[in-house]
């Protein structure tokens, strides 16, 4: 039983142009250089046949892959989130109370998570702490390090 997995539009776009490009670039490219490797002869030899085979089966378990998620893969409408707390696709301003850090970030699904860009998923220890809290409000959040307190300052869109 698969998952279901959501998206915003950007992340979803994202999904369908990897797809893309897997099937309509790379898929006849490897099956290109099947068909070279195998007019050089004996293929119980032939290493350059057995490498581009090896690439087609992990090429198609990609794919297969990433059409399993699209299958169950739902848009999620920003305009309809509540920000009085933090749900997914909230921008969350939180204080870190031990250091007074402060942080922001965007919860996201897992599959669009990205530290650099600032996204984290809701599913990671801080996302899951502070899902459905409000502005002002504390959560303490277990990490591999221990337990933080993390205050939530501000939630936008």
């Amino acid at each position: 039983m698969s998952q279901i997995s959501y998206f915003t539009v950007e992340g979803l776009k994202r999904l369908q142009d990897e797809l893309h490009q897997l099937k309509a670039i790379e898929r006849p490219s490897i099956s290109k250089q099947i068909a070279e490797a195998r007019d050089k002869g004996d293929l119980s030899e032939n290493a350059e046949y057995d490498a581009a085979k090896e690439a087609q089966g992990l090429l198609e378990l990609r794919i297969s892959k990433l059409e399993e998620v699209m299958s169950h893969a739902r848009l999620i409408d920003e305009s309809t989130l509540d920000v009085s707390k933090a749900l997914i696709l909230s921008k969350v301003k939180i204080k870190n109370l031990a250091n007074k850090a402060i942080m922001t970030y965007t919860l996201v699904a897992e599959n669009e998570a990205d530290l650099k860009l600032g996204k984290i998923s809701v599913d990671s220890p801080i996302g899951k702490g502070l899902l459905g809290k409000k502005v002002g409000e504390t959560a303490d959040i277990t990490t591999p390090s221990g337990t933080i307190k993390f205050e939530l300052v501000e939630i936008s869109r």
